[in-house]
């Protein structure tokens, strides 16, 4: 145990310096040495540990703040295994192969990008997972929109947007259950107010994506190119119908409100009979599959990076980023030095309409320095929760807020767990597809726009009937631990 006496509260120099020289390790490594960030979290994992330690933190409790810190996201840690199999079990089975090929047939060019946001947007609102729909449907209409001579990172952007948007619309959402939890709001309310900033930034989204699809809608495809694709997929794998049951089993018990993580557990046995029966691989194969990923060589390059992929060690890159992300995050965390800087900007914070402001760029800020969405809503929630009741302020503003920030921004940034998991499952660094994952940007500025224009600022006023933020909280505490642990 510390000697409580012996340690400090960093001052707002101290704890602005540290943190300013972590942003300027991981940015200023990235944009001007192109380093490899794994190498840069450990160099800011040294300085918030040599930090806590100046603050008098003993190294067992720097340690321990570490294991804090993954611990509190080990649920979203082995979501990534899942995916990999997932990946690598559904290419080998023929389900994304043949969403690939008939993608191609049915899928306008001239509509691929409005019609894939959409697409991405109820498979993500069915099942309650952006991840687990930019891992599956994200990735085959990756090699529908390569294969119609769309680039990459601006197909990856709209599958990025669409599935965060289901995601923060669907009541299966794990981030969308804690972030009212946390704030003191409930489900459906929360869901409500964010309809306010969402649906502007959502139909913005799909008209800009209808508008740039006009550029290739100009241009026709090159059909023979599309059609060595297709071939070269006919020709490796049997395209049966009963190829989409993984997928269809994963949606049907999402809807059915299945867990997460069991329904795609099944969604994974469901394609190895698949595998073994339709597609002719041998039982060693089609479960080795799941820890290295699908390989094969079809003559056709662009075929072969749609489709060598997957696999557990395909995420271990991911893994061990999140890793060193979520313990410096728990250093940064047990330290104090994030609650100095936030304490001092509220002393600052004087009109209610700024206030989602300030808690949409905090969440934003704790997700670059701690690399964890999760990390994101708690911290933030924890820090403002008692200044929204003082401003005359709805639970489910502040609710509102979390997500905006926290969860649509968690995809943005390269060393974060959502951004190196996008950028695994798609192929496409954070950087390329982060201006055209318009959703995930554009929903913060509105969401620090709007009220300051007075526009969907949420007052205790406009809601009668409604319980106190103090008795929510009680009735959501037991909610909220729940869904963390």
């Amino acid at each position: 145990m510390e000697n409580d006496t012996k340690i400090k509260m960093p001052t707002i120099i101290f704890a602005l310096f540290t943190v300013l020289l972590i942003v300027t390790t991981l940015m200023g490594g990235l944009l001007a040495f192109h380093a490899d960030m794994h190498i840069l979290l450990f160099i800011c994992i040294v300085i918030a540990a040599s930090a806590s330690k100046l603050l008098g933190h003993s190294w067992e409790c720097i340690e321990k703040s570490m294991i804090n810190g993954v611990s509190r996201a080990m649920g979203a840690l082995f979501f990534f295994f899942l995916i990999g199999m997932a990946i690598g079990a559904w290419v080998q089975s023929g389900t994304v192969p043949a969403l690939i090929y008939y993608g191609l047939d049915i899928m306008s060019y001239r509509f691929f990008l409005p019609a894939g946001l959409i697409i991405c947007t109820l498979s993500s609102m069915a099942i309650g997972s952006s991840w687990n729909t930019a891992g599956t449907v994200g990735v085959a209409l990756m090699g529908v929109g390569v294969g119609m001579g769309i680039p990459a990172p601006l197909v990856a952007g709209m599958v990025i947007s669409g599935s965060y948007f289901g995601d923060k619309m669907s009541p299966l959402s794990e981030t969308t259950n804690l972030s009212p939890a946390i704030a003191g709001s409930s489900l459906y309310e929360h869901i409500r107010a964010m309809l306010y900033t969402s649906i502007p930034a959502y139909m913005c989204a799909l008209a800009a994506y209808g508008t740039m699809g006009l550029k290739y809608a100009h241009t026709s495809p090159d059909m023979k190119h599309i059609g060595q694709i297709q071939y070269a997929i006919g020709s490796s794998f049997n395209l049966h119908v009963i190829v989409f049951l993984p997928l269809i089993v994963v949606m049907g018990l999402s809807i059915a409100r299945f867990p997460a993580i069991p329904s795609l557990v099944t969604g994974i046995v469901v394609s190895l009979p698949i595998s073994i029966v339709v597609q002719k691989r041998g039982v060693v194969e089609s479960l080795g599959v799941l820890n290295y990923g699908f390989s094969a060589q079809s003559g056709v390059e662009v075929v072969d990076i749609l489709l060598n992929r997957g696999g557990i060690q395909s995420m271990m890159w991911t893994f061990s980023l999140a890793i060193m992300a979520l313990s410096l995050g728990g250093i940064l965390a047990q330290s104090n030095i994030m609650d100095v800087i936030i304490e001092k900007v509220l002393q600052k914070v004087k009109n209610p309409k700024y206030l989602p402001g300030m808690t949409i760029m905090t969440a934003v800020f704790i997700n670059a320095t701690m690399g964890e969405q999760y990390m994101g809503i708690v911290l933030t929630g924890e820090l403002y929760k008692e200044a929204y009741p003082k401003a005359n302020l709805q639970p489910r503003m502040l609710s509102r807020a979390l997500e905006e920030g926290a969860t649509l921004t968690s995809s943005l940034f390269p060393w974060t767990t959502g951004g190196a998991f996008m950028s695994t499952a798609l192929g496409i660094s954070a950087f390329q597809y982060a201006p055209y994952a318009i959703v995930n940007w554009l929903n913060p500025i509105f969401g620090i726009l709007f009220p300051v224009l007075g526009y969907s600022l949420l007052t205790m006023n406009s809601s009668k009937g409604k319980i106190s933020i103090k008795e929510y909280a009680q009735q959501n505490h037991a909610k909220a631990d729940e869904i963390l642990k």
